[in-house]
Order: C-alpha cells, then structure tokens, then sequence
C-alpha cells in the first residue's frame, strides 16, 4: 500500500518533484491573485472617472453657488401631529367631572336615603377637576345651560397635574 501513487487527473507525471508541484501551484496562485487586483481596478475606475485630477483654477469658470434652504421642522411636526390626532379621533375616552369628595363610614354610608345631603370638601363656585381616563388634565367651572350643566375649562393640566394654561 505504501508504493501506491495517488490518482492523477491528468495521467501519471513521471520526473516531477514535490518542489516542482509546490512551484506551479504557488504561481497558480500569484496568477489568482493578479486576476483578482485587475478585476477590483477595473470596479474602482468608474467611481474616479468623474473626479478631475487637477484641482479648479481660481480664473476658471465655477457654477453659481445656490442658497441654501433648511426644511421647516416645525410645520412638518404640526402635520404629523394633525395627522395622528385624525387617526384617533373615533378612539373612545372615559371623561369625569368631579364636584367633590368626602369620607365616609359605612354606617353613614348605609343611613343615606332620598333627599340624604352629603357634604363635599369643595365651596359652592370652586373649580371642578376633569379626568380623561382617571388622569387629571384641566380645571373648569360649572354652568347650567338650557337646564342641562355643563362645564367651562378654566385651566388646561400638564401630565404631572401642573397648570399649562389659564383663562
């Protein structure tokens, strides 16, 4: 088994050393090699083909320089904004106009009858607070109106229940 010689695609090759097989692959290899760095010149050519190889005289003729103009940020946030509000505006909300409150004990609780009145911690002409999904988000006052109360907003709430704006 040891005097077997592997199989040759190319027939037997008879005289040839091992230094000699090494030598043709190693220029197979360089031929490889320079193939490959042709191939990447002739990619790189088109990308410097537009580029002048000497820079402008100053005497030389320069295209107009044009004004530059920044878009409008702010404009386009409104209309983002405008635009996200209409997608919401079927979404359904829970709104609570709250007069007052108290404490109570059950016992209390449990005398109340027709015509009981309970005592709020709010003054006749106080102003109301208005919950939109039990998160504060403005102040108002109560009106009648065609016998029906209604409420004016009096002062708009940030997200941590601070005054924004008042009337």
């Amino acid at each position: 088994m040891a005097d077997q010689v592997p199989n040759n695609p190319n027939g037997p090759a008879p005289d040839k050393s091992p230094a000699d097989t090494a030598g043709e692959a190693l220029e197979a290899v360089k031929a490889a090699v320079d193939d490959v760095a042709r191939t990447a010149e002739s990619a790189s050519a088109p990308a410097t083909a537009g580029i002048p190889s000497e820079p402008t005289k100053p005497g030389a003729q320069q295209p107009a320089p044009q004004a530059f103009e920044p878009p409008d940020f702010e404009r386009s946030e409104e209309n983002a904004l405008a635009g996200g509000i209409d997608l919401l505006a079927d979404v359904n909300l829970t709104v609570k106009i709250e007069l007052g409150r108290t404490r109570m004990l059950v016992e209390d609780v449990l005398k109340l009858r027709d015509g009981s009145v309970v005592e709020l911690d709010k003054l006749a002409g106080d102003p109301v607070d208005i919950y939109v999904n039990d998160r504060p988000v403005a102040r108002g006052e109560v009106l009648v109106l065609n016998e029906n109360f209604c409420v004016r907003i009096n002062e708009i709430l940030t997200a941590g229940g601070e005054e924004v704006a008042k009337r």
